[in-house]
């Protein structure tokens, strides 16, 4: 883990134009939310139509109306103003909250044009950019729901979690209809801790979500709270959480903060792709990776996350040209 560098110029916040329940996001630097969209991950969907849809707990409120669904879309195509529709509140505060964390999940909240120069003098990211223009790492809806799928997830099959945790959503968090779908949003922690027993979930697991639950309404896993720590203490502070591993703590600080530079030096599947594209003749050691990573600052999540999703399919171009 390393330090969050600063970045400079305009905070893409600022750009928010709310209208109604509706907003615009002008993003700084290249992006596409087709690539959001079509990421899938922890229990999320791969689903693009033009449109992104999400249902998630607002950040901070414990109530039993606290979720809403957002309609995202970026008619002007990449690098071009994205468009969003709230659904399920109309109240100023929640709006606002809606919008923030909407851009935070997309990795809009951030400016994006360092990362465009990164790319641009180092030939393999430019590569790998060039397979999947405009890619941001999508985030955990919040470091809550990310804390919720570590426990429910750990030691089982995703796609069979996914399924319970969609039942989950949809008898005890809220059901929320918008573009002729349902969508069912994860219990609340205050939800969370309603429930005593459901199907697919052991009582230990249940407890452990509980005691997830139990964090998030004591402020444990408040972002402002876990970014001002830095990586290195939040990841030690998520760990106080019962079946809140290394492996998952990581999850939460690199996938649900939304921040850029933080480098997963311990993470087999990355480290050995780094060794495959760089053609290194080995796995490189943390502090080689430390080193061959600096010139990516301070966007080495970003970096990451690009030979993450993309990797592979740039190793079988280059294996079919050669």
């Amino acid at each position: 883990m390393t330090t969050l560098h600063p970045l400079h110029g305009p905070h893409p916040l600022d750009t928010y134009r709310p209208l109604d329940t509706g907003f615009t996001i002008e993003p700084l630097g290249a992006f596409s939310l087709r690539e959001s969209a079509l990421f899938g991950f922890g229990g999320r969907d791969a689903d693009w139509d033009g449109r992104m849809r999400m249902a998630f707990c607002l950040d901070g409120l414990p109530g039993h109306d606290a979720q809403v669904g957002v309609v995202l879309t970026q008619p002007g195509g990449p690098d071009t103003p994205v468009l969003g529709e709230v659904v399920g509140t109309t109240d100023p505060g929640r709006l606002a909250l809606a919008q923030g964390q909407t851009a935070r999940i997309l990795s809009l909240h951030l400016d994006g044009r360092g990362f465009d120069e990164v790319v641009a003098r180092e030939e393999v990211l430019a590569d790998l950019a060039r397979l999947r223009p405009g890619l941001r790492p999508p985030q955990f809806f919040s470091p809550y729901e990310a804390a919720l799928w570590a426990v429910l997830s750990a030691r089982r099959p995703a796609a069979q979690m996914k399924l319970v945790r969609g039942r989950l959503a949809a008898a005890h968090g809220r059901e929320l209809v918008f573009d002729g779908r349902s969508f069912a949003a994860v219990p609340t922690p205050q939800q969370m801790l309603e429930v005593e027993v459901f199907p697919g979930i052991p009582q230990v697991k249940l407890a452990r979500m509980h005691a997830v639950a139990g964090a998030a309404l004591g402020g444990q896993l408040d972002v402002d709270r876990l970014v001002s720590m830095g990586p290195d203490a939040a990841l030690a502070d998520l760990q106080r959480l019962p079946g809140i591993g290394p492996f998952y703590a990581a999850l939460v600080v690199i996938r649900a903060l939304g921040l850029p530079d933080v480098l997963p030096t311990q993470e087999p599947r990355a480290v050995d792709l780094v060794r495959r594209i760089w053609r290194l003749p080995q796995v490189p050691t943390a502090g080689e990776l430390e080193a061959m990573a600096a010139p990516w600052a301070p966007y080495r999540t970003w970096a990451v996350v690009y030979v993450r999703a993309v990797g592979e399919e740039l190793l079988r171009e280059r294996a079919h040209t050669a």
